[in-house]
């Protein structure tokens, strides 16, 4: 608490600089809809794949391991992800799912043959992860498995074994074999992705082939009428590729179709990225600048999307997105392991905004990464195990959780540098099962506090409670030695009255205010 009154203090001397000048107003109105959209729970998933210390050492340990684990699993890990209520999880992949054999992954450990890793440091691994561990863990989380299937090098016939070995009851080759392992009732696995990055290491394919290809294998997917009801998504557009796009929906018959996936990261310049944790303002803003596309990105996909699909019937899925940086000193370049500050928190919160926003269209979306790769929401060292920045962004976020949206309007302040310009205020608002409203605030500007006022209109709210997450710098983040540099507190730096509702919203923060 009181490294905490001292970052206050220290926002405080801050302003008292930052307000020499003149403060623009943003203003916020929230406009309550008939027309009923749903922030799906499942925008808040996650992306496990087998790079670097992701899997092993990051969730996976091993059941002989000292550090306290369930069935190798680590449990430090799974509380923390049951803690911000996680959705989803995709696995094995990323470039790794279109090299990855689901066979070689079951069975006894001791017989299951080693694998290179041609994408991710050129490691050799064991395999002992495979299809059980990953979906009984999904089980004790409560998440929902999302398979990433081999497109690029597997085949028609082994993608539809492996759906038949974790969905097929009993009576068929694969369920047989699942129940020869140890599983006796399937998994019912949902989401199912075919393919990942075919324009790039899924195999390097245009639109055209990939659709086809796409349609064969959705050809041979069902699920023999089980609770799972297959949800296919296709491997969509790299950034703002929309001719991609464009292809898939004008080529795909909506009826082999759930879902069309899109990556896209933030970073300096792709081959300059810079380190995570040591960067100055220019490259802070760089990244901001990238990480906002993502609200150009989303539009122009999804006014693709209602081109050739109107009803609204195929789902935009982001199934990997984050911040992307330079490795940290010391570390193997194809592991992917970085730091996570104060710009991840913006990062994170920015676009989460923007995913609930158009939560008519987006209905999954994969931060990229859980443990140890990317912008993990948690790192880990040996026994040691930290929650970063990203991770409490998730956590206050958790009030967005199957919520309803409530459309908004905003008149917001600008974040300036060099010349350049960028909306300094991210908001997103909804209203839960007990009709009691919350708002995510971010201000990404580095130096000014901004002034915020919102008319929350015939809401008729009361009263609120109020999170923020603050540093004295932006480069701020936890360690192993200081786990707990970063963290939430309460916010009281807000008034409410007759539906007006004034926010002092401190530089590089992030606020949710919630209705008592």
């Amino acid at each position: 608490m009181k490294n905490f009154k001292n970052i206050l203090l220290f926002h405080s001397l801050l302003f008292s600089v930052a307000l020499g000048f003149s403060q623009e107003v943003s203003k916020i109105v929230l406009e309550p809809s008939e027309d009923t959209t749903i922030i799906s729970r499942h925008i808040y998933g996650h992306f496990a794949e087998h790079l670097g210390r992701s899997i092993y050492d990051g969730l996976y340990v091993g059941p002989e391991s000292p550090i306290p684990n369930t069935d190798g699993v680590r449990n430090d890990i799974i509380q923390a992800l049951k803690d911000i209520q996680i959705p989803n999880l995709r696995w094995p992949g990323g470039c790794f799912a279109d090299t990855y054999h689901w066979k070689e992954g079951i069975g006894p450990k001791e017989n299951r043959p080693t694998i290179v890793n041609q994408w991710w440091g050129g490691v050799t691994e064991d395999n002992s992860f495979g299809t059980h561990d990953f979906l009984n863990l999904c089980e004790r989380l409560g998440a929902e498995p999302y398979l990433a299937a081999n497109i690029g090098s597997g085949t028609v016939r082994e993608f539809t074994d492996w759906i038949q070995y974790v969905n097929h009851a009993e009576g068929s080759p694969m369920a047989k074999l699942r129940k020869e392992n140890g599983r006796n009732k399937p998994w019912n696995v949902k989401y199912w992705g075919v393919g990942n990055e075919m324009w790039g290491c899924g195999g390097n394919m245009t639109p055209e082939y990939y659709a086809n290809l796409y349609k064969q294998y959705a050809t041979f997917m069902a699920d023999w009428g089980n609770s799972s009801n297959l949800y296919r998504i296709a491997s969509g557009a790299n950034t703002d590729d929309y001719h991609w796009t464009e292809v898939l929906m004008r080529d795909i018959p909506k009826n082999l179709i759930e879902g069309v996936a899109l990556h896209s990261y933030s970073f300096v310049e792709w081959e300059n990225k810079g380190s995570a944790s040591n960067f100055n303002e220019a490259q802070y803003f760089s990244t901001m600048q990238t990480a906002l596309k993502m609200e150009e990105l989303v539009t122009k996909h999804i006014a693709i999307m209602d081109k050739y699909d109107p009803k609204k019937k195929v789902d935009l899925i982001v199934d990997e997105w984050g911040g992307w940086y330079d490795v940290e000193e010391g570390t193997n370049p194809g592991f992917l392991y970085q730091q996570n500050t104060m710009r991840d928190a913006m990062i994170a919160g920015a676009t989460l905004n923007i995913f609930n926003n158009h939560s008519d269209r987006v209905k999954m979306a994969n931060l990229a990464q859980t443990v140890n790769v990317l912008q993990a929401v948690a790192l880990t060292d040996g026994p040691n195990m930290i929650l970063t920045p990203t991770y409490h962004v998730m956590k206050m976020y958790t009030v967005h959780h199957d919520a309803e949206l409530i459309p908004l309007k905003l008149k917001g302040a600008e974040y300036s540098f060099n010349g350049e310009s960028l909306p300094a205020i991210s908001v997103s608002a909804s209203k839960n099962k007990s009709n009691k409203v919350n708002i995510s605030l971010v201000n990404i500007d580095s130096k000014k506090k901004n002034k915020i006022e919102l008319d929350l209109g015939n809401l008729e709210v009361k009263d609120m409670t109020a999170t923020i997450l603050i540093a004295n710098k932006l480069q701020d983040h936890n360690t192993f030695d200081i786990p707990e540099k970063i963290k939430p507190g309460q916010f009281k730096d807000f008034k409410l009255k007759k539906g007006k509702l004034e926010v002092e919203l401190p530089p590089f923060s992030v606020v949710v205010l919630s209705e008592k």
